[in-house]
């Protein structure tokens, strides 16, 4: 290991082995129906990008911004929030029932965001087969206080372990609904838009995708989006099987993928920098 900036996390993390895995993508699409379900967030996204014609940038902006925390420099993440905090900090959205324009960087807003994603992050993971004990996963969600701090929030504030991401989720359900914008982000998550050619592909691909994230969602979720609850134990070895097949593809070929984070982390840090499951049961 050579003396170069690990970045925020480093190479002992659970995070750096964790967002390595390539069930990420499913999870990132369960954030995405979770999030949905926040009325308050899920207008600050409608009323402030066309969504559907840059889907994929934005899918991507996420992920981009994702990997530069997770292997980037210090210096890297850092600047890729303060460009969040930016953007939030000029973003305001109405609310149409009462006429109310809010800022899209109130905390409890980018609480709701941030629990959202990483609760979907660990979910899959475990539940795909990725296997961490709870005080593992319980580290998990502490490291990402880091990132929780970069979008605006105050660490401190954020859950710390499990139980408590649990009890924030308990708080927050009163407030959660199934509005027409989260029936948007639904009708979009099943059919993005694409080019005529690809639509084979996406029906057969994107829509799996996006068809085993969904199932992977809690029971409240399933209720308010009003679509019966798949059995637990056959989402569950969806997830397993989805696993399966994706990690078999070799890593080699899944980080030479745009925009190569990974990669650029091991150069940087040298080869025993290589994420890998079994490097948390040393």
């Amino acid at each position: 290991m050579t003396g170069a900036d690990p970045g925020l996390f480093g190479p002992e993390s659970v995070t750096w082995q964790l967002h390595s895995d390539p069930v990420m993508w499913i999870a990132g699409v369960r954030a995405l129906y979770l999030q949905a379900l926040h009325p308050r967030v899920v207008r600050g996204v409608t009323q402030n990008s066309d969504f559907r014609r840059d889907a994929w940038g934005r899918l991507m902006r996420t992920a981009d911004f994702v990997g530069t925390t997770t292997y980037g420099t210090t210096e890297a993440a850092e600047r890729a929030g303060a460009r969040v905090r930016k953007i939030h900090r000029m973003l305001t959205a109405t609310d149409p029932d009462t006429g109310e324009r809010y800022g899209v960087d109130e905390p409890a807003l980018l609480m709701w965001v941030h629990c959202a994603e990483i609760d979907s992050y660990l979910h899959v993971a475990r539940r795909s087969g990725f296997r961490l004990t709870d005080a593992q996963a319980d580290r998990y969600v502490a490291e990402h206080r880091q990132s929780a701090r970069l979008v605006g929030l105050d660490p401190d504030a954020v859950p710390a372990n499990r139980v408590e991401m649990a009890e924030y989720f308990e708080k927050v359900h009163p407030d959660l609904a199934a509005g027409p914008e989260a029936r948007e982000v639904d009708d979009f998550l099943l059919r993005p838009p694409t080019h005529p050619l690809l639509v084979p592909a996406r029906e057969v691909l994107w829509r799996r995708v996006a068809h085993l994230a969904y199932a992977s969602l809690p029971p409240y979720a399933h209720e308010l989006y009003g679509r019966p609850a798949p059995a637990s134990a056959t989402v569950t070895r969806q997830l397993r099987l989805a696993g399966l097949l994706l990690r078999r593809i070799p890593a080699r070929v899944r980080w030479q993928l745009p925009p190569k984070h990974i990669l650029r982390a091991m150069a940087r840090l040298g080869p025993d920098a290589r994420p890998a499951p079994y490097k948390l049961g040393r």
